[in-house]
């Protein structure tokens, strides 16, 4: 399957200069992040992908905007692939909210709440990766699947770190890294 961590956001503008959580709740990409997304689009379009999965944070369902544009897969928002709560970025949007935002999109299924509230220990996150690596293991069409995500997670999921816009392809039959420290 293919990875690929979100644009650059509001968020990661300000926290890399500053270190400091700058307070952005589910921040919009920056005009970095949309050049980031739009790249990642390019550089899937010969790609066969059959599935794409997205997080239901604002940032990711924009980087996902220009691939839905080359690709016309199926789209699953699932609240599985979430960040790591750790900061005020990872406080979501309502599903109502998401829905009127991206009204292409079926938000439906999530609960109010989607996001984890409080602070989601290195263990909580890595338990969600190994259950998305188990679910994508056993699906015949992994290897044509997009997840559009994050970087705690996609670490947790990988054991590697991806810059915002990245994209990497990973086996999820393959082993499981071990949390990090």
């Amino acid at each position: 399957m293919f990875l690929l961590r979100h644009g650059q956001s509001y968020f990661n503008l300000y926290f890399n200069e500053t270190r400091v959580d700058p307070g952005i709740h589910d921040p919009e990409l920056t005009p970095l992040g949309v050049a980031q997304a739009a790249a990642a689009a390019v550089r899937l379009a010969d790609t066969p992908l059959t599935r794409i999965i997205v997080s239901p944070y604002t940032r990711a369902l924009q980087t996902a905007q220009p691939i839905l544009g080359v690709h016309k897969a199926p789209v699953s928002i699932m609240q599985e692939v979430r960040e790591q709560a750790a900061f005020a970025c990872d406080i979501g949007s309502p599903p109502e909210v998401l829905a009127g935002r991206f009204p292409h999109h079926d938000f439906a299924h999530l609960p109010a709440q989607w996001w984890h509230d409080g602070v989601e220990t290195a263990e909580q996150t890595h338990h969600r990766a190994n259950a998305f690596r188990a679910l994508m293991a056993a699906r015949d069409d992994s290897a044509t699947t997009l997840l559009v995500g994050h970087w705690a997670f996609i670490r947790a999921l990988t054991g590697t770190s991806l810059a915002n816009g990245e994209i990497m392809e990973f086996d999820p039959r393959g082993g499981r890294p071990e949390p990090a420290a």
